[in-house]
Parts: C-alpha cells; sequence; structure tokens
C-alpha cells in the first residue's frame, strides 16, 4: 500500500494541514497531563488503525518516559492495573468519542461524570478538544495512507515549529 496522497505538497491542503497542525501545538500548552493526551491519542489511533498516528503517539510517549509497560497496555486498559482512574476516566472517553456509532447516545454519563470527577472545566476542554483533533487527524492519515514506523520523537514539533 503506497502513499496516496501527500497533503504538503498540495497548496490547499498544505494551508488547512498547517493549521491543523497548529492546533495540535495549542493541545501542549493545554492544562490536561502530557501522559494523559498521549495515552488518549495513542487509543484512539489504535481503534482507528492508524499506523502513522500509533507509531508517532507511542515515540513521542516514551521521548517523555512513558513506561513501555503502560503503553502496550493501552489497548486493554481496562484489565489493567496501571492506570490511574483519571486516566481510565480520559481512556474511557477517547473510546466512546472515537466509537461514536457503537454507542447510540455517544459518550455514556458514567464515563462523562468520571472525566468531570477528574478533570477541572479546561482540561475537560482540552480533552474534548484532543479527542475530536486525533479523530481527524486519523482520517486524514488513514485516508491518504500514511505508513507508521518513520516518525521519530519531535518530529512534529519541528515540521510545524
Amino acid at each position: 500500500m503506497d502513499t496516496r496522497f501527500n497533503l504538503f505538497e498540495n497548496e490547499f491542503a498544505g494551508r488547512f494541514a498547517k493549521r491543523f497542525a497548529g492546533m495540535g501545538m495549542l493541545m501542549h500548552e493545554s492544562p490536561l497531563p502530557k501522559a494523559t493526551q498521549e495515552l488518549v491519542s495513542l487509543r484512539a489511533s489504535q481503534i482507528n488503525g492508524c499506523g502513522h498516528c500509533i507509531d508517532m503517539h507511542v515515540k513521542e510517549a516514551a521521548a517523555a518516559g512513558e513506561s513501555a509497560v503502560r503503553l502496550h497496555l493501552v489497548a486493554a486498559w481496562r484489565e489493567s492495573t496501571v492506570f490511574t482512574e483519571a486516566e481510565q476516566a480520559a481512556l474511557a472517553l477517547a473510546e466512546e468519542g472515537t466509537r461514536l456509532a457503537d454507542f447510540h447516545e455517544g459518550v455514556s454519563d458514567e464515563t462523562w461524570e468520571l472525566v468531570r470527577k477528574h478533570y477541572d472545566d479546561d482540561q475537560v476542554a482540552a480533552l474534548i478538544c484532543l479527542v475530536a483533533l486525533i479523530n481527524a487527524a486519523n482520517r486524514l492519515a488513514v485516508i491518504t495512507h500514511q505508513k507508521g514506523g518513520s516518525y521519530e520523537a519531535g518530529m512534529f514539533a519541528a515540521a510545524v515549529g
């Protein structure tokens, strides 16, 4: 499977990608813990089958000090003991916010209550925006067949910085 389209080589798509990447950099300035951001992005990317984003978020998380055990267990976070209650709430929101068609009411009241229990308003806002952003990024990468494997930690920041 070859890459179908380079968004950065097309004038319109390049302008869009630049703004989109700017939103990604804004997320790094949010009060949502960096580890939570990477775990949420990784989980949504796993669900969406986005090798490019899985590669990016595993490597960024590892470079930031995340343990290999936690990274390996993200896909099975409900059956794991290595995530805090707050992280579990964020991962549940990521799953329910990614699998909208699987949950007839979208994000459940139970998950919403857990998120509100563990995060303040600014963190909740960041979490909602992050789930929306990573799902959009996954779609861009999957549609254009972006491959995982060649990402190096820090490449995203360097490309948009």
